[in-house]
C-alpha cells in the first residue's frame, strides 16, 4: 500500500468520524458547515482525478461513475433520514439509527468498490485518486437534501461562531 493511499484513507475515516459523530451526537448546523467540508473534498478530488484520468480505461471510468452515483443516492438517503429541530439557536440536526445505518451501509460499500477496482484494474491510479471525490459527492448530496429539507421547514440555520 502506498503511503498516499494510507494518508488518503486516514484523512477519509477523520473526515467521516467528524461527520457521523457530529450527526450522531447531534448538533447545530449552519450554512458555512454545510457548504466548506463537501467543497474542499470535491476541489481536492477533482484535482487528484485530473491526474488520475489519462491512462483510465472505459470500464474505470464507468466504475467510478456507478459508484459516484450509488454514493449521491446514498447521501441524499442519509439526508432524509436525519431529524431536524428548530432551536433558539437555529437549525439542529441529529441523526437515526437509519442514518447510522445508511453511514455503515456507505462505509461498507465505499471500501469494497475501493478493493473491488484494485482487484480488476491493480496498476490504475484511478481508485485512489478519486478517495477524496467520492466522499465529498456523498457528504455534499446529503448537505444539501438537509438544506433543502431546513428552507422547506422554514428553519433558521445556526449562525457561524466568530
Amino acid at each position: 500500500m502506498s503511503s498516499g493511499l494510507i494518508i488518503g484513507i486516514l484523512v477519509g475515516l477523520w473526515v467521516l468520524v467528524r461527520v457521523v459523530g457530529r450527526q450522531i451526537t447531534g448538533s447545530l448546523v449552519t450554512q458555512r458547515q454545510l457548504m466548506l467540508m463537501p467543497a474542499i473534498l470535491l476541489v481536492l478530488g477533482a484535482l487528484s482525478l485530473s491526474s488520475a484520468l489519462d491512462g483510465a480505461s472505459a470500464g474505470e471510468l464507468a466504475f467510478l461513475g456507478l459508484d459516484c452515483v450509488v454514493l449521491i443516492g446514498l447521501g441524499l438517503a442519509r439526508g432524509a433520514s436525519i431529524r431536524l429541530e428548530r432551536r433558539e439557536e437555529g437549525l439542529f440536526q441529529k441523526g437515526t439509527a437509519a442514518t447510522l445505518g445508511l453511514w455503515v451501509l456507505t462505509i461498507a460499500l465505499r471500501v469494497g468498490a475501493a478493493f473491488g477496482s484494485a482487484a480488476i484494474w491493480p496498476d490504475s491510479k484511478l481508485g485512489q485518486a478519486a478517495l477524496a471525490l467520492t466522499i465529498g459527492l456523498t457528504i455534499a448530496a446529503q448537505n444539501a437534501m438537509i438544506y433543502r429539507r431546513a428552507l422547506n421547514l422554514r428553519i433558521p440555520f445556526a449562525v457561524d461562531r466568530a
